[in-house]
């Protein structure tokens, strides 16, 4: 006899990106020549200074527990990374070091929110967001945004969308499907209403230092800095020091938050991996031009991918400020019919095709709360963005 599932995983759907990334993956397995533009790691190796760390922490013996929070020297090392990138001060205690950045956020929503909470998610969204305000029992509260206004939210909306019952708000930038920078000021708006209402500002920074515009890494302490005790940092080194597998990240906020999300996590996952904190540590504190190699490599991709793509009739996008993530407008092509006789009715059905018709991986829009849209991934070598461009062309002439 099958054991009732609990309700908070009823209806609980797995990661979109994940999915389609493995499908991809399952699909190569198999000999088919798939192009994927799905994925959203780094297509580089993790640098070999950060593999060495590992290397000799495994060596070591460097193998036992750590403290639940992280190991001390790397909590000291996140601090000041974050003293040199936003010029803020910051103490260990303030640092909880997780499995990923996803747990920091996990932890994060089951430490702060609860039933009868609401939170505020701007669309276009991580597709992560809502499920992981579910499962601590809270709503959230979805505030749509245009790519004619750099899907920046309205503020009015913003402010039409806050309740009695409204805890906090989640910002991502650069965002994570779109590749754009929120401006300074929407950010001042958002600190006006956080200010007001005395609400938590989750600020997801994991893509802060592949930026495209030169600039330092900016969030919302940047322009109010005084919202530090209502602000909690996310952050890893997944993106930046191509590091997806190591699992490391680590959230950095008030001293009563931080200490509640590591009690949780002591009662869940204990400490993160010891030899990828060793590792992390010499990210962090090692040489660092490999991420500016990184990000220039990037930034080059992010044109080329851009200017084909606006070759295309009928595809609009705007041009990524930072990631490795175009979000791209399909919908001039919805309606239309494949060579099968399916309608393109939205997104899924557009991924769908180009998946099975052009053998490219891309992520419905849907996922990320904006049907018009389809996420594509440029953590690739030009080559493959250019095989992948082709064969979307090629499909989509095809149509009906």
């Amino acid at each position: 006899m099958t054991k009732r599932l609990a309700s908070r995983v009823r209806e609980l759907k797995p990661s979109a990106t994940l999915a389609i990334n493995a499908k991809a993956k399952a699909l190569r397995a198999k000999g088919i020549d798939i192009v994927n533009l799905s994925a959203g790691e780094p297509d580089f190796d993790t640098p070999a200074h950060i593999k060495a760390a590992a290397i000799k922490a495994l060596e070591e013996g460097f193998t036992r527990y750590t403290p639940v929070p992280g190991i001390p020297e790397l909590r000291e090392a996140i601090c000041a990374r974050i003293k040199e990138d936003y010029h803020l001060d910051y103490c260990p205690e303030e640092v909880v070091v997780t499995c990923g950045a996803k747990q920091a956020l996990f932890n994060l929503a089951q430490a702060l929110f609860e039933p009868g909470d609401e939170v505020i998610i701007l669309a276009p969204y991580w597709v992560s967001y809502p499920p992981i305000v579910e499962l601590a029992g809270a709503k959230p509260v979805i505030v749509p945004s245009s790519k004619e206004n750099n899907f920046e939210p309205e503020l009015s909306a913003l402010e039409e969308a806050l309740s009695p019952r409204t805890q906090g708000i989640f910002l991502n930038s650069p965002s994570n499907p779109t590749g754009l920078v929120y401006s300074t000021e929407f950010l001042e708006g958002v600190a006006a209403l956080a200010r007001k209402r005395d609400l938590i500002i989750v600020t997801d920074d994991i893509y802060d230092r592949l930026r495209f515009d030169g600039k330092d890494p900016e969030n919302i302490l940047t322009v109010a800095p005084d919202l530090r005790d209502q602000t909690v940092m996310v952050n890893g080194v997944s993106k930046t020091y191509a590091m997806t597998g190591w699992r490391i990240g680590w959230a950095v906020g008030p001293k009563e938050i931080i200490a509640a999300m590591a009690r949780i996590q002591g009662q869940s996952t204990s400490n993160a991996t010891s030899i990828a904190q060793k590792a992390a540590l010499e990210a962090l504190t090692g040489p660092q031009e490999c991420v500016a190699e990184m990000r220039e490599s990037f930034k080059k991709r992010a044109t080329l991918l851009y200017e084909e793509l606006k070759k295309i009739p009928g595809l609009d996008l705007p041009k990524p400020q930072g990631t490795f993530y175009a979000f791209v407008d399909f919908s001039a092509y919805f309606g239309r019919k494949t060579p099968q006789g399916q309608v393109i009715k939205g997104s899924l059905e557009m991924g769908d095709y180009l998946l099975e018709e052009a053998r490219v991986a891309t992520v419905p829009g849907v996922a990320f709360g904006e049907d018009r849209f389809l996420r594509i991934s440029f953590a690739n070598a030009d080559e493959e963005i250019l095989k992948g461009i082709n064969r979307i062309k090629e499909a989509l002439q095809k149509l009906e």
